[in-house]
Formats: C-alpha cells, sequence, structure tokens
C-alpha cells in the first residue's frame, strides 16, 4: 500500500512521533492507522498516544483582547496536573490559543463537534458550486469531499494552521507540547465575541436630520 504524506501527517498529529518513525511504522503495518499507533506505542515513540486514556481534568481559563477591544476570546484549556497548569509553558500554549481564535474564528473546537446539519448544508452549497463551474458530475462527489475537508481547515480550531507559524496545525502545536510537558492537554471549550455581532446598525440619513431641524426650528 502507498503510504502518502497525508498518513504520514495525520498518525504524528495523533501520536506525536517524529516523521520518519511515523512513515516507518505505516510501512510496517501496511498502512492500518490503528495499528501503526500500537506499533508506535510498543516502540515508546507515540508520546501523545500513550496519553489519549488519561483524564485531563485542571488546566486553565485564559482571556485575549484584541484591537482595542474589539474581539474577546475565553477559552479552556485542560491537563492532568494542577502544577503543570501554573508552569509559564502551559499558560503560554494556552494564550497562544486563544489568541489564535481572536485572529482566525473557529467556529468548533474539532470536526466532531461539527453539526450533521452544517456539514449536510456545507455539502449542498459545495456540490451547487462545483456544478454551476461546470465539472462533470460524476467528479463532484470527489470534488465536494476535498473541499468539505478544506472546511474543516476553516472552522475547526485543532486544524487550523497557526498565525505565528503556519507551518503547523494548532493539533500539531498541542502535540508536540504534550511530548515536551508529559502530559494531556485538550482545548474544553471557548468562546469568541465581536463587538457590535448580531447587533442591526444604525444608518445615519443625513439629509433627513436636516430637514427634521429645519422643520423643528420653524
Amino acid at each position: 500500500m502507498e503510504i502518502t504524506a497525508a498518513m504520514v501527517k495525520e498518525l504524528r498529529e495523533r501520536t506525536g512521533a517524529g516523521m520518519m518513525d511515523c512513515k516507518k511504522a505505516l510501512k510496517e503495518t501496511d498502512g492500518n492507522m490503528d495499528k501503526a499507533i500500537d506499533f508506535l506505542r510498543e516502540k515508546g515513540l507515540a508520546a501523545a498516544a500513550k496519553k489519549e486514556g488519561r483524564i485531563a481534568a485542571e488546566g486553565i481559563v485564559d482571556s485575549y483582547i484584541h484591537m482595542g477591544g474589539t474581539v474577546g476570546v475565553l477559552v479552556e484549556v485542560n491537563c492532568e496536573t494542577d502544577f503543570v497548569a501554573k508552569t509559564d509553558e502551559f499558560k503560554e500554549l494556552v494564550h497562544d490559543i486563544a489568541l489564535q481564535i481572536a485572529a482566525a474564528a473557529p467556529e468548533f473546537v474539532d470536526r466532531a463537534e461539527v453539526p450533521t446539519a452544517n456539514l449536510e448544508h456545507e455539502k449542498e452549497i459545495l456540490r451547487a458550486q462545483a456544478l454551476n463551474e461546470g465539472k462533470p458530475e460524476k467528479i463532484v462527489d470527489r470534488m465536494v469531499e476535498g473541499r468539505v475537508e478544506k472546511y474543516y481547515k476553516e472552522v475547526c480550531l485543532l486544524e487550523q494552521p497557526f498565525v505565528k507559524n503556519p507551518d503547523v496545525t494548532i493539533q500539531q502545536m498541542i502535540t508536540e507540547k504534550i511530548a515536551k510537558i508529559g502530559e494531556k492537554i485538550t482545548v474544553r471549550r471557548f468562546t469568541r465575541y465581536k463587538m457590535g455581532e448580531g447587533l442591526e446598525k444604525r444608518v445615519n440619513d443625513l439629509a433627513a436630520e436636516v430637514a427634521a431641524q429645519t422643520g423643528a426650528a420653524k
């Protein structure tokens, strides 16, 4: 079975193991992702995967205010111990995640949170776009799946490129930190506020105001 770069990337994100180790694991297991994870764990190389079953109930809630108070973020990130939650390294990670949310406006933590109704609606729009572009119907479904992956990268926090280093995703950044700190780290939830969002803006009609003032003066 051909081992693709996408497969290596996924395994690396899920385990925190090095790129060459991930490639070797996939070759040894004929591309089976679950077996590749077990292979890395047996070799002691899957830093993040070994911690998946642990409970992360400690952590901190951080805030980030952006652009002179026009955007605000609250985010909860969990780890395993209060000791790690108090370290500068963990606090810096959480603050970077809050900054990411402020700058990139994700809607969900990960793809598991995306409601089925949202996803089906998005697929309908993407399918219509592809057909309107004149694409043959036999390849439209494949195109839609590809564009859905792009949609996930836009709306899911963990799949977004980090704004301070677009070469890594937020998930990769967290996975690297798990390997370094030695504890499970998860983003539990976040809220993003944009000043005035959802409010109907008042449109000033200068001519009407002048007319009203003139009429009142008579």
